[in-house]
């Protein structure tokens, strides 16, 4: 799991009754982070700042979650809560803490009216832990659909999963978010044999009723983190390659109503090949993704 990476803590806030929530990853002091979006639809804060040639290098936490554009007021309360701990970039108006953001569409499950905000933010940057973590319907995955290009009376439930690779004292571990429009596909499985290239194809081009048109209103969302010694360049890298695990265990994937987004975070520790650790980061999100299924199934 994410907390695998030692100084990585993740929190949730989760409203089950409405189906929506949010998930904190805090980040320990060095770590740097870059990230990588291929869905046509995202919704993020601060993430310009990912990209390698921009100033800031920390980032202090991430915040995946739920409601859609109006979660990322859960961010508020996560930055509220750490410049309290004196954590940030520093300035000399004093620490200003770099909190990435990035929203999955739960609206149309549960009750649309209630969404993460400031407080909901903060309850889970104060739930944070460095240890075992719960996964399936809970925090950012409490609202997760899956396999919605069917239609949303057909749609399985998604949810929060993560996994761990290793190779010697080398660690690359993901947290995903799951509410793909698209089916997972198990491992070993040909996704042809999970979703069919007619079926798909009809349904794209069936006239999209209005609950069709909300179903392909997805987004699978996630952090991958690991102990290796990256610049930013590297991990922007590392966020391309997660997202290849996205395409080996989703179909379809990447469509243009999903947000699909992956920031990855090195902590600096270890020395590794930066190829080593993108391959690693592609397996860690395909079983992160069905982890996140199975446990919510």
């Amino acid at each position: 799991m994410l907390t695998d990476v030692p100084g990585v803590r993740v929190g949730h806030w989760t409203d089950a009754r409405a189906r929506t929530g949010c998930t904190v990853v805090l980040l320990p002091e060095g770590a740097v982070a870059s990230g990588e979006v291929r869905g046509g639809a995202p919704g993020t804060r601060e993430w310009d700042l990912l990209s390698p040639e921009r100033l800031v290098q920390r980032v202090d936490a991430v915040v995946l979650t739920g409601g859609s554009a109006f979660g990322l007021a859960a961010c508020d309360g996560v930055v509220a809560a750490l410049a309290e701990q004196g954590v940030g970039f520093p300035t000399r108006a004093g620490p200003v803490p770099i909190v990435v953001g990035v929203v999955l569409f739960d609206l149309g499950v549960g009750d649309p009216s209630v969404r993460p905000g400031p407080a909901e933010g903060r309850a889970a940057c104060e739930a944070a832990i460095g240890g075992r973590i719960e996964t399936g319907p809970i925090g950012a995955g409490a609202g997760a659909t899956v396999g919605s290009w069917r239609g949303p009376e057909l749609a399985g439930p998604g949810g929060i999963g993560t996994a761990t690779v290793r190779h010697g004292e080398v660690i690359v571990s993901a947290l995903m978010a799951v509410n793909a429009y698209g089916d997972v596909v198990p491992a070993g499985v040909e996704p042809e044999s999970v979703v069919g290239l007619d079926a798909l194809v009809e349904r794209m081009e069936a006239g999209a009723p209005a609950a069709f048109e909300q179903a392909r209103q997805q987004t699978t969302i996630g952090v991958v983190a690991t102990n290796a010694a990256l610049d930013k360049r590297g991990c922007l890298l590392v966020a391309q390659s997660a997202h290849d695990g996205l395409a080996r265990a989703l179909e379809p994937v990447h469509t243009t109503r999903d947000g699909d987004a992956i920031v990855a975070v090195a902590t600096g520790a270890e020395p590794a090949p930066l190829d080593a650790v993108r391959a690693m980061a592609a397996r860690a999100v395909a079983s992160a993704v069905r982890q996140a299924v199975t446990i919510s199934g």
